[in-house]
């Protein structure tokens, strides 16, 4: 079984039941599901500034726990000190690139909404439907 990593927003759609969330399960199911650090980290700042009760904090987590989380290491700090070069002329966010590193650094393809974000990072493969 393959790994996919999966980006912040199709994570967010997956959690709000979004209208968005069927179109990607074709790109996710059967595959072990993998999130960066980095997108643990933009949930819980999104659910910070939302104000989000208590509940909703405990189904955010309960939805993190279905998702292999991966730390940040000193591959994945490379591969994003490469990406952040490879894009200086068309900037990324430090966030995007974190999650480009883990990707790559982890050989598989992220399944995002933005590929536009991403575009331009020659090791990355990109699963979209936006």
């Amino acid at each position: 079984m393959s790994t996919r990593l999966v980006d912040t927003n199709v994570v967010s759609f997956l959690m709000k039941r979004h209208t968005l969330a069927e179109v990607y399960r074709r790109h996710l199911e059967g595959h072990v599901l993998a999130i960066s650090f980095m997108t643990v980290g933009e949930l819980f700042e999104g659910a910070l500034r939302a104000s989000w009760a208590s509940e909703k904090f405990k189904q955010l987590e309960a939805t993190l726990r279905d998702y292999t989380v991966i730390p940040s290491d000193l591959v994945i700090c490379r591969k994003w000190g490469e990406v952040r070069s490879i894009r200086r002329r068309q900037p990324i966010s430090a966030e995007d690139a974190w999650i480009a590193a883990t990707a790559i650094a982890y050989g598989c393809p992220l399944v995002t909404h933005d590929a536009a974000g991403f575009h331009g990072i020659p090791e990355l493969a990109i699963l979209t439907e936006g």
